[in-house]
């Protein structure tokens, strides 16, 4: 059992080891032995055994004196456009765990060396953006991971703080204990971040009325999929909160959409790269008599960070998917072969976590990596929900001591 679990973690587990050579690096810049060399185009210092480069005009652009930088907004005040760009330091030092520059012009810049660290190219490249742990239904299951408690929620910022940590390491977390209404669920949800109003408004509350052109309206089964993939931005949270089912079936369907991209990726790098990097159209065209909309957004099913090749981004709608004109001849087949293998991934069986949602529970999902489905239902089955914005989730988050970059 121990040693299953270890290899499902694994990933994680990656991610964890690459923090701790983040930090082990960072502290040993704090030393007053780093060495430095100077050369044509970079200062190379090597401290804590890792060397690090950085180009001249970057360490001016950069300096965080007074009079180039603003301490109180956190603002840059030096004019880039005005540095010259064969600047080279008269003079270079380490003194105190600090390299202290001298320009030409007399200008004095210092940078702790941790700062120098924390912010070289060398380390953010081995480093996680946002630490994440990848899971499965048995890894999510075994987590055993508390609910927030709606009173509490609303009123102690410690408890948005222990509901925010495992909505940023899982992409998924829940409130119980919510008045059944649409207004406790919009209160809850402001106490997180924005709403983001959409063509669906700002709470939206809908049954199986195809009251919108959209399969959500439906009692239909939904496959797994992210909202909104049809957006330039895709919306970041997805809210659901069921007030009434009177019948039976209609369980929540949810897949950590990054743990089958990486099995994809250490399976098929070649078929997770041509995912990342081919653009595919989707689409939202909606014609009935009280509404009507064409919406497209363009991006690949994976986004990756450049610099470490994190994912940060899944774009999976097979509903969405407008017509695939944006891939040349001799890939269209390569492309659908990754995107099966994908598939297969985010359908087996072991990835799929079933929740059935009830009155008083509000789940939120992160759309960006978490996909959600449903299956079929009968009778009145009654949801309300809205999107939020991510950028405020995310700075919640950190105004509260997490760590929350993406």
């Amino acid at each position: 059992m121990f040693a299953r679990l270890n290899v499902k973690l694994r990933p994680a587990l990656r991610q964890a080891q690459v923090s701790w050579r983040h930090r082990t690096q960072i502290r040993g810049c704090s030393d007053t032995s780093a060495t430095f060399h100077l050369h044509q185009d970079c200062l190379e210092l090597s401290c804590g055994g890792t060397p690090m480069r950085f180009n001249y005009v970057w360490l001016r652009d950069h300096c965080r004196s007074a009079a180039s930088y603003s301490s109180s907004t956190h603002q840059r005040n030096v004019d880039t456009g005005s540095i010259e760009l064969s600047i080279r330091p008269d003079r270079t030092t380490v003194e105190d765990g600090h390299l202290v520059l001298t320009w030409p012009d007399g200008h004095v810049s210092k940078y702790s060396l941790s700062w120098l660290a924390e912010n070289s190219y060398e380390v953010k490249k081995q480093s996680t953006v946002q630490p994440r742990i990848l899971w499965n239904s048995d890894i999510y299951k075994n987590a055993n991971i508390p609910s927030a408690k709606y009173s509490k929620f609303m009123s102690s910022d410690d408890e948005l703080k222990k509901f925010l940590q495992p909505y940023l390491q899982y992409g998924i977390a829940f409130v119980d204990d919510v008045p059944a209404t649409v207004e406790a669920t919009e209160e809850v949800t402001k106490r997180v971040s924005l709403i983001r109003e959409t063509t669906y408004g700002k709470m939206w509350c809908f049954t199986s009325d195809f009251a919108r052109g959209d399969a959500a309206y439906s009692q239909l089964a939904l496959d797994r999929h992210t909202d909104t993939s049809y957006f330039q931005e895709p919306c970041g949270i997805q809210v659901f909160h069921c007030l009434k089912h009177e019948g039976s079936g209609g369980r929540t369907l949810l897949v950590d959409g990054f743990y089958a991209a990486e099995k994809l990726r250490q399976k098929s790098p070649e078929n997770f790269e041509l995912l990342a990097t081919v653009p595919v159209r989707h689409e939202y065209i909606e014609e009935t008599e009280s509404h009507r909309n064409h919406i497209t957004g363009i991006g690949p099913v994976l986004n990756t960070y450049p610099w470490n090749n994190e994912i940060y981004l899944m774009r999976y709608n097979n509903y969405d998917r407008g017509v695939l004109n944006t891939v040349p001849h001799d890939t269209v087949q390569r492309w659908y072969e990754a995107h099966r293998e994908l598939t297969a991934e985010l359908r087996r069986p072991e990835n799929e976590l079933w929740v059935k949602l009830t009155p008083g529970k509000v789940i939120f999902i992160d759309n960006w990596r978490v996909l959600h489905g449903r299956e079929s239902f009968t009778g009145l089955r009654q949801i309300c929900g809205c999107y939020l914005t991510r950028d405020d989730i995310i700075n919640t988050a950190r105004c509260l001591g997490l760590q929350a970059l993406s």
